[in-house]
């Protein structure tokens, strides 16, 4: 696996000055009025993001003979969404952190009101990334994506997660059933969204996207049941948030229903079987393997 990672680290390190450019060509304070909401739009979207997301829209386009600048709109507009759902994670009324990537959260640095309304207009302006879409991409892939995108950030995807995480905190009854399904729409709904709709612009037919969704969600579980172990296993300085938070307020996690190791071979176990729903498309799907393989080895 070590040679698979490596792999994986390459290509985001390959892959994120592109998405780095274009997220900073993104912020546009078109009038001195917005200029402060921009600010704390750039102070979270250029942080020391993993582009993880990004990274695997374009995998998967480039998978289906797609390039990279097809896909850069929709990758940028998929880690708008994720920044927006972390400066609001971060807020008091959530999950109530101080830090994140290293640095204070949002709302400490630009108050609550600022960072509610920041993570309003990145989700807004996420929509606005994805109709620039280069017109050789058909205007029917790219309303796919449209309807790809939105479905993952709403009531039935990381919306609907997210308040099913808050419900279930301090819950001792939680099942590992119902903590399946917060995972699953909380995280691995956004990371499948970045894999079908890179399917999507890349050329792939239907059977290809429900073939990739399935992957995602695979691998999207494993990388939220990683999240649960190193919030367990590893120091704020590393991670770059608070550790130990889920144990402190007694979230709903894989290590506090099954332990942590067990929770590891759940991670690795999704990641086999994720890799093997992609055994048709050969070497050609060695990039997004070798993602999947990231996401289980990460330390942060």
């Amino acid at each position: 696996m070590v040679t698979e990672v490596a792999v994986g680290i390459n290509y985001v390190l390959e892959k994120k000055g592109l998405i780095d450019k274009a997220l900073e060509e993104s912020i546009d304070a078109r009038s001195p009025y917005t200029r402060k909401i921009w600010d704390g739009i750039a102070y979270s979207l250029l942080g020391d993001g993993k582009r993880i997301r990004p990274a695997l829209c374009l995998a998967a386009c480039e998978l289906f003979g797609g390039s990279a600048e097809d896909a850069i709109p929709t990758a940028c507009a998929l880690e708008m969404i994720h920044t927006m759902s972390l400066i609001h994670d971060d807020l008091p009324c959530m999950d109530n952190d101080d830090l994140r990537r290293g640095k204070p959260t949002n709302h400490k640095v630009f108050g609550e009101d600022m960072a509610l309304l920041a993570g309003d207009a990145l989700l807004a302006y996420a929509f606005e990334m994805i109709s620039k879409t280069p017109k050789s991409i058909s205007a029917d892939r790219v309303v796919e994506v449209l309807r790809i995108v939105s479905h993952c950030s709403g009531a039935e995807g990381l919306v609907g997660g997210q308040v099913m995480d808050l419900e279930q905190e301090g819950n001792p009854n939680c099942t590992v059933e119902t903590l399946r399904w917060i995972h699953v729409h909380k995280t691995a709904v956004l990371l499948k969204a970045s894999v079908t709709s890179g399917a999507v612009i890349g050329g792939a037919n239907k059977d290809d996207v429900a073939r990739l969704g399935d992957f995602a969600e695979k691998i999207g579980l494993a990388f939220q049941i990683r999240d649960d172990v190193l919030d367990e296993t590893q120091t704020s300085e590393v991670l770059g948030k608070t550790a130990g938070k889920d144990a402190a307020v007694y979230k709903a996690t894989y290590p506090r229903l099954l332990g942590l190791a067990e929770s590891r071979n759940q991670a690795t176990q999704l990641v086999t079987e994720a890799k093997q729903i992609l055994e048709k498309y050969g070497e050609r799907s060695a990039t997004l393997n070798s993602l999947a393989d990231l996401i289980i080895s990460r330390e942060k």
